[in-house]
């Protein structure tokens, strides 16, 4: 293995790559990137990182985050419409999740007495807003349970064709 770098505030793409324990070399022989193009990349010498990738280094360093990130951080797209995804343990997302449901449905009725003429009134709005912001949080906890169970099919801690062929069933 290569020598271990010293520099702060490294990027997550080294981050993610050092944590797989491997030198720039190795990256390459699993993700078909250059090695040069890996260190432009992880020392930000390259104004737009191809989609491509960063699927690739996703996939080859086990951290399917660094597609969100990607998305998230440096799509101008995705920059505009895809929320960061954070990494949290199972308990957190759990916690997150039925908190959220619980507010949501405290909010069931006052969303129908919103809905039922197809705008929102004046005075309906700031109810109108808490239940999207509710949502949106939701949103973000499944999204993170979503991220949380790619990572561990990426490191063999579920079955990821049990998991895919449980996920497809009605």
């Amino acid at each position: 293995m290569g020598r271990i770098s010293t520099k702060e505030n490294k990027t997550l793409y080294q981050l993610a790559r050092e944590r797989m324990g491997l030198s720039r070399e190795k990256a390459s022989e699993l993700t078909g990137i250059e090695p040069s193009k890996i260190e432009r990349i992880e020392n930000e010498k390259i104004l737009q990182i191809s989609p491509y990738d960063v699927c690739d280094m996703a996939s080859a360093y086990k951290e399917p985050m660094l597609c969100n990130h990607y998305c998230s951080n440096e799509c101008p797209i995705g920059m505009k419409y895809v929320p960061e995804v954070k990494m949290e343990s199972l308990k957190e997302i759990t916690i997150e999740m039925l908190a959220s449901l619980n507010s949501l449905e405290k909010q069931e009725d006052r969303m129908l007495e919103i809905a039922r003429n197809g705008r929102v009134e004046e005075s309906e709005l700031e109810d109108f807003v808490f239940i999207q912001k509710e949502l949106e949080q939701l949103s973000a906890a499944v999204d993170s349970l979503r991220m949380w169970s790619e990572r561990m099919m990426a490191t063999g801690s579920i079955d990821e064709k049990r998991y895919k062929a449980l996920m497809e069933e009605k």
